[in-house]
């Protein structure tokens, strides 16, 4: 059927092209009418009633191809906001765990410096409070030395004293 139209097509130019010039008018001729009109009407019963559905279908395609354009459009537009709020969001994550590690050596530091300064401090109470309980023992040592001589008792005394020397030491 293709190349019954394109016969057709090929003789319609033919004609066209063998026709007589028209007197002063290069690019006009003369051709008969009727053998044109037929030629035409044979094309046209010729070609297949799948034109005009091919030209519908030529028209959904584009009109397809247009809404998918849209639509696809519409996603890389969420997938761009999308991706915005994760790379912020990332942003907020790397910035809290920036002040977080801020934070935990801060709080390290100061617990070394509380565990040095409690150290210290219990240390030097400790020192006060033996220095203290000495001084308390020297003193009753020296009472109950003092007592015993009063009572007449001297040989324990010395004996103390020995013990209280060593004490000291």
């Amino acid at each position: 059927m293709d190349n019954d139209v394109l016969e057709l097509i090929e003789m319609l130019y033919t004609m066209v092209t063998e026709a007589w010039g028209v007197p002063l008018g290069n690019e006009k001729c003369i051709v008969e009418r009727d053998k044109v009109l037929n030629l035409l009407d044979e094309i046209r019963a010729r070609l297949p009633s799948e034109f005009s559905e091919a030209r519908r279908l030529v028209g959904t395609r584009d009109e397809m191809i247009s809404s998918a354009k849209r639509e696809a459009d519409a996603i890389r537009r969420a997938a761009e906001e999308r991706s915005a709020e994760l790379v912020e969001q990332q942003e907020i994550v790397r910035a809290a765990r920036n002040r977080s590690n801020e934070l935990l050596t801060t709080a390290e530091t100061r617990a070394r410096e509380l565990y040095r300064v409690a150290n210290d401090y219990v240390d030097d109470a400790l020192k006060r409070t033996e220095e203290a309980i000495t001084a308390a023992l020297n003193e009753v040592s020296k009472s109950r030395a003092s007592f015993r001589s009063a009572a007449g008792v001297n040989k324990p005394a010395q004996n103390e004293r020995a013990r209280n020397i060593n004490i000291e030491t």
